[in-house]
């Protein structure tokens, strides 16, 4: 925990963070959808069941765990994270409470970039998945019957955000511990998977 504590105060704030904007925005670009700065999802961190209050841990596929939320960029590389949450919290609840959907509300977390689709002006965004809350800085797929324009917007902001995927999966095939329960106190299992988040940037 020594050495996980000075991962975390000296490299956290350095290595996970957005550093080139311009260049995101271009790599997502790149892979079909404009304007777009980052792709969010969450993933469960299995763990061994708490002493108090366990079923506070349960999530809905009846495990325990923490979530991890992640806000990656083009080369599936950790922007912002966000680990400490519940397993039974859901998705929406930690974003709405997340430093970065503060920081979206108030306009800080990208630079002031404005493109004209249509008859709208859109801000740089992320994208997210079909449980995501839309936000003009917050986009995500169309549900039910959807035309061909759908299907195609649909299409191009799953390539955006399959990054997140990816970068969760190198995470878990770098520290194996992710597979299998964390046999951990509660209070250190944030910052052991804070560290692990900053060693897979460094191994990017």
């Amino acid at each position: 925990m020594q050495v996980v504590k000075a991962i975390n105060r000296v490299l956290l704030r350095r290595v996970v963070c957005l550093t080139d904007p311009d260049a995101v925005i271009w790599g997502f670009s790149a892979l079909g959808f404009p304007n777009c700065g980052g792709a969010i999802g969450g993933m469960h961190i299995p763990i061994c069941a708490p002493e108090h209050q366990a079923f506070q841990y349960i999530n809905h596929k009846g495990y325990f765990s923490f979530l991890l939320q992640a806000v990656c960029d083009h080369r599936g590389q950790f922007t912002d994270i966000n680990v400490g949450w519940s397993g039974k919290a859901h998705d929406a609840r930690v974003f709405r409470n997340s430093s970065v959907c503060q920081r979206l509300q108030a306009g800080t977390f990208f630079p002031d970039r404005h493109i004209r689709v249509g008859d709208v002006d859109m801000p740089v965004c992320l994208v997210g998945d079909a449980a995501s809350t839309l936000q003009p800085w917050l986009m995500k797929p169309y549900m039910g019957h959807l035309n061909p324009s759908q299907q195609a917007f649909n299409a191009r902001l799953t390539q955006a955000r399959i990054v997140v995927e990816g970068a969760f999966r190198r995470l878990k095939a770098r520290f194996r511990c992710r597979l299998t329960c964390l046999d951990l106190a509660e209070h250190n299992i944030p910052p052991v998977v804070a560290a692990c988040c900053v060693l897979c940037n460094l191994c990017e």
